[in-house]
């Protein structure tokens, strides 16, 4: 930092899992160089649905120095070995999306390719059976590394679910400990500066002032500075991603925790199931226009495994983003920032992808508008691929049983997502963009799970015989089912190395 020039007051408005992370991750790297407050009311509720994770999490918290059992035990988590997809691309369906990698590649030619080529000749199981995550999440098995005898250890990708509520505690005590000070009080105003519109400080309901150099808005849906004060304006992706409604609701654990999300699909929308130690979390995401709240609700009240453990609570959005995630001297973070629905786990890594953003980017306060404007178009190119990645799911169904499904499968994709299943459809071809966070294994779980089997696979498979390609396939399945088959219970592993109290 140029010191004559440096951030010297930094103000995080709104707490939840969006507002601590930031206060953690803030506090950690810049160790006490800037003045870190955060301002949250105990009025004003979170969304608190981020329950589930995908595996960059890990990154943030190890970047935090925090022990994973102890941050586990904290949280009422349990592990994620992926997302379970059921009834989406037809009823009767199911699929996992899991973490890691599929199959083993082999010189230059990615596995899918070998699968491809012997799936057409019958020779082929389905491509979960050569997933490590997959085969060991439908056993219900996690360990951090799979010891099979005989066989080479192999490390699991994995994440995590938990109590979003407990995590933003969790991180609560920790920034404090580190400086942080939290103001508690409502923002009943927002003054801005004569001459530039930059925020200068938030004003509480009991007229307290609150002055800083940069703001960070984590303050949900409202965007209360992004939106209200700067009017920094939306674009509204509800022409790809309809559902705009949403009900949550615990209920309680009748069995073993699983190692991975649910999402099944509902005739208006799709229902998520995370386990917990203590609870599940459930949800219906939906479209108005298609079922009223009533109806939707009473949908997720039928399909729980318990008895719910309080009132369903419905929540309102539009998908899409903020025109600028930077806008003057204020960054937007979290449901601020825009909303994406939580179908593939990424809200909290939108989150951590916005802290790692900023740091990347962090201002003087010059607030160079060429460092905002190349911070805004990698934000907006990271937001697209994720937006893209979610239309896909709704788009690949062969559904027609409702008018929901049959409007998504049948709307115009954007460009870019056309492009790509194009050039799937016609050679088994992925490649990830730069700014995608979901790599080409992932693509390749929920296009093939969702009934896209490419037209031709790559010619250099065919260097291998069919003979020689059907002992590659057996062999990575057997390794798959034993390194699976050595792993402990999942609820066996939590027990040992992380249950939380009651």
């Amino acid at each position: 930092m140029q010191d004559g020039r440096a951030v010297r007051e930094v103000v995080i408005v709104g707490g939840g899992s969006a507002g601590w992370m930031v206060a953690a991750a803030l506090a950690q790297v810049l160790e006490g160089r800037v003045r870190i407050q955060l301002v949250e009311s105990d009025e004003i509720g979170t969304v608190g649905v981020g329950e589930a994770t995908i595996p960059q999490m890990r990154l943030f918290n190890s970047a935090l120095g925090i022990d994973e059992h102890d941050f586990v035990r904290a949280t009422q988590g349990t592990y994620k070995l992926g997302i379970e997809f059921v009834d989406w691309g037809q009823r009767g369906e199911r699929y996992l999306h899991s973490f890691g990698g599929v199959g083993q590649d082999l010189g230059l030619v990615p596995f899918h390719h070998y699968w491809l080529k012997m799936l057409r000749q019958g020779r082929a199981q389905p491509l979960g059976h050569y997933t490590l995550n997959t085969v060991a999440a439908l056993a219900g098995r996690f360990a951090p590394q799979a010891q099979a005898p005989g066989l080479p250890t192999v490390g699991t990708a994995y994440a995590y679910h938990f109590d979003a509520g407990l995590y933003a505690r969790y991180l609560r005590r920790y920034s404090e400990a580190k400086g942080v000070v939290r103001t508690e009080g409502r923002i009943a105003d927002v003054q801005l500066r004569p001459g530039d519109g930059h925020v200068q400080a938030v004003v509480l309901a009991d007229g307290r002032r609150v002055e800083g150099e940069l703001f960070i808005d984590c303050s949900g849906f409202t965007g209360l500075l992004i939106e209200r004060a700067l009017h920094t304006g939306y674009e509204d992706w509800s022409h790809w991603l309809p559902c705009d409604r949403a009900v949550a609701v615990p209920c309680e654990r009748t069995g073993p925790p699983e190692p991975y999300t649910r999402a099944t699909a509902r005739g208006a929308g799709w229902q998520w199931r995370i386990p917990l130690q203590h609870r599940i979390g459930n949800g219906h995401v939906f479209c108005s226009r298609h079922i009223s709240e009533d109806e939707a609700t009473a949908q997720l009240m039928a399909h729980l495994d318990g008895r719910p453990l309080a009132e369903p609570r419905p929540l309102r959005f539009v998908t899409g983003k903020r025109r600028k995630l930077w806008h003057r001297n204020v960054v937007a973070v979290g449901l601020a920032s825009g909303f994406l629905e939580p179908l593939e786990s990424t809200s909290l890594y939108l989150v951590q992808s916005s802290i790692s953003r900023l740091l990347q980017f962090f201002p003087t306060l010059d607030f160079d508008p060429l460092n905002t404007a190349e911070h805004n178009r990698q934000a907006d190119s990271e937001f697209e691929r994720v937006r893209d990645f979610i239309i896909l799911h709704y788009h690949l169904t062969r559904r027609d049983d409702t008018p929901f499904w049959t409007r998504v499968r049948t709307m115009e994709l954007p460009a870019t997502l056309t492009e790509k299943l194009q050039l799937f459809r016609a050679t088994g071809r992925l490649f990830r963009a730069p700014s995608d966070i979901f790599s080409e294994v992932s693509w390749l779980q929920v296009l093939v799970g969702q009934g896209l089997v490419p037209q031709a696979h790559q010619p250099l498979a065919d260097v291998l015989s069919d003979d020689e390609a059907a002992f590659f396939l057996a062999n990575i399945e057997r390794g798959v089912a034993q390194h699976a088959g050595a792993m402990p219970r999942h609820a066996d592993y939590l027990a040992a190395h992380c249950a939380a109290g009651g």
